[in-house]
Order: C-alpha cells, then sequence, then structure tokens
C-alpha cells in the first residue's frame, strides 16, 4: 500500500510517499481503507523525533482516519467488531497516514448522519482529547467556567463546542480577530492574548474569581499566570508544551491556598480500555449532538496525501483555525 514514510527526524521535507506492506489486524481490531486522515501537532512531534510511538503502535505518522471497514482480527472477548463495509472514524495508534490502517474496534466510532469521510476524520484526535481531559480528568460541570487556550485550532474549536453543549462557560485565548471572531461565533468568550493580558479578562469575566478549569497547551509560559487566572479549587490540564517545557516561576503559596489541582496528560500512551471508555461516552454523549449538527468541527483546509509537506508547514505556521485534513485517493 502507500503511505507517508519518514526515514529520519526533521523538517517536512523528510516526509516522502512510499511502499509498505497492508498492516495485519491483531484481535479486537479492524482493517480500515481510508479515505481522510486528519493532521495532529502530536504528528509534527513524532516526525521531529520528539514523539516517538509507544512499542506496540505503528511506526507511521497519523493517529485519526475516516473510512470503511474491509477486514477483521481474530476476535476479543467483549468487542464487537463493526461489520464489513461500515464506515467508521477512529482513533488510530499510529499509521492513519495510509492506505489502510489498523485500529482497535473499540476506539472506532460511527460517521455522524449526514457526514463525509473529510467531516468524520476530523473528530477522533481532538474529540477524544477534549472529552478525556475536559471530563474524566478535570471533571467539568455544568455552570462552571473553563479557559481553553488555543481556542481556534482543533482542540479549541472543540473545547469550546463541547464545553458550551454540556452547559460550561467557555472562554478561549486566541491571537488576532479573526480567530477570536471564531471563537466569538462558536460560543465562548474570546481573549486576544497579543493585546490584552488573559488574566485580567478572565477577571473581569468572573467578577474576580477566576475560572474553574484551564485547557492549556502551551505548558511553562503560560503556568503561573494559568496559577492566578485559576478559582478556588481550580483545575489546570496541561495537555501540551507549545510554548516550552519548564516553568521559571511557580506560585506554590497560591497553589495551597487555593487548594489548586494541576495535572498533565498525553492521551496516545493510554491504554486501549481506557479509550474505549471514552469512546462509549463520546458516543452517547456528544455523538446525538454531531447527528443533530449542534455540534460540528471547524475545517480549514484539505490537502490530498501528496501533498502532506504543505499541510504540516501549515499547522507549523499557526495561520489555521480548526482542523486540517488530508484527503486519500
Amino acid at each position: 500500500m502507500t503511505a507517508i514514510l519518514v526515514d529520519e527526524p526533521g523538517s517536512p521535507e523528510v516526509m516522502k510517499l512510499g511502499k509498505v506492506s497492508l498492516p495485519v489486524p491483531t484481535a479486537g481490531e479492524v482493517l480500515v481503507r481510508v479515505q481522510a486522515s486528519g493532521v495532529n501537532r502530536p504528528d509534527i512531534m513524532q516526525r521531529k523525533g520528539l514523539y516517538p510511538p509507544p512499542p506496540d503502535a505503528s511506526p507511521l505518522l497519523g493517529l485519526e482516519i475516516a473510512g470503511e471497514v474491509v477486514a477483521h482480527g481474530p476476535a476479543l472477548d467483549g468487542v464487537t467488531l463493526p461489520p464489513i463495509g461500515t464506515k467508521v472514524c477512529a482513533l488510530a495508534n499510529g499509521g492513519g497516514y495510509a492506505d489502510y490502517c489498523a485500529a482497535p474496534a473499540v476506539q472506532c466510532l460511527p460517521w455522524p448522519k449526514g457526514y463525509d469521510a473529510i467531516r468524520a476524520a476530523a473528530l477522533p484526535e481532538t474529540f477524544f482529547t477534549v472529552w478525556s481531559n475536559l471530563f474524566t480528568t478535570a471533571h467539568l460541570k455544568k455552570g462552571e467556567s473553563v479557559l481553553i487556550h488555543g481556542g481556534a485550532g482543533g482542540i479549541g474549536t472543540t473545547a469550546i463546542q463541547i464545553a458550551r453543549a454540556m452547559g460550561a462557560v467557555p472562554l478561549a485565548t486566541a491571537g488576532d480577530a479573526e480567530k477570536c471572531a471564531l471563537c466569538e461565533k462558536l460560543g465562548a468568550v474570546a481573549i486576544n492574548y497579543r493585546t490584552d493580558d488573559f488574566v485580567e479578562k478572565v477577571r473581569e469575566h468572573t467578577d474576580g474569581k477566576g475560572v474553574n478549569v484551564i485547557l492549556d497547551i502551551m505548558g511553562g509560559p503560560y503556568f503561573e499566570r494559568n496559577l492566578k487566572t485559576l478559582a478556588v479549587d481550580g483545575r489546570l490540564v496541561i495537555i501540551a508544551l507549545q510554548g516550552g517545557a519548564k516553568a521559571t516561576e511557580v506560585g506554590l503559596a497560591r497553589i495551597m491556598t487555593r487548594r489548586l489541582h494541576i495535572t498533565g496528560t498525553t492521551l496516545r500512551p493510554r491504554s486501549t480500555a481506557y479509550k474505549a471508555d471514552v469512546a462509549r461516552e463520546l458516543h452517547e454523549y456528544v455523538w446525538p449532538l454531531l447527528d443533530e449538527g449542534r455540534l460540528t468541527p471547524v475545517i480549514h483546509a484539505t490537502f490530498p496525501l501528496e501533498e502532506v509537506m504543505e499541510a504540516h508547514r501549515m499547522m507549523e505556521d499557526g495561520t489555521h483555525s480548526g482542523k486540517i485534513i488530508l484527503v486519500h485517493s
């Protein structure tokens, strides 16, 4: 089959089309003929050699796919395999930038009503990530407020919509007026981090109380400011380190006196059982909203698979809003 290969870490130019053997689905897995795949920040990091795949995962890039089930692996107790011909989107453990991809059946979800492969491929990585972090980890509740950094990105646009749909109050940071307008259209209070201090703006919008939850993609440079932004018993969840991995100042007294909870997560190394639980909750609580059109992925651009270098450059430039999707021939 055709796949995107990376012989050595580096810039987008290290990626190339090549031929590899079809993956063989193991117990509880399905083989999907891939029609579209999402481009995500972990793909960029893996290409650079900074985010190696787990030992049992495909070494190929690509963590979310949409396509058609064409084969089954051996049966596994407690796992229902979607029938051959079923249209699914899946959170893959790797291998999405290819004609075919093997994925655990429990990490597959049906295409929402009226969806094509492009829209379906925009769902798994961001929706799994947002749900698991906001609701499984941070226990965001109806009526609580949440600050979402990078509100115009794939994670951000998803987080705003799901938080609002679940009855929370989303605030979001973004880097220009156009991206702020998008965040506001999706239902968030938008804060332009280039022109405003998000700490002060959050205080204004929360009557000085701060937010209950922060979903952070920046890491070190935002750490101390995030602590100042949290309400009593607030929860900070760090899911990426786009600004750096080190914080030069940490207000430990603030953590103690305001009873703050700080955690960090990565989704890819989590167990299949954990991801299966997330998939079940998404199917129960979120997929009906997608079926009804109350939630929808924001797609910025699509590229043919062979133009993967351009897709990665766009993501690294940071000019996009929403998802970038690769279309497979």
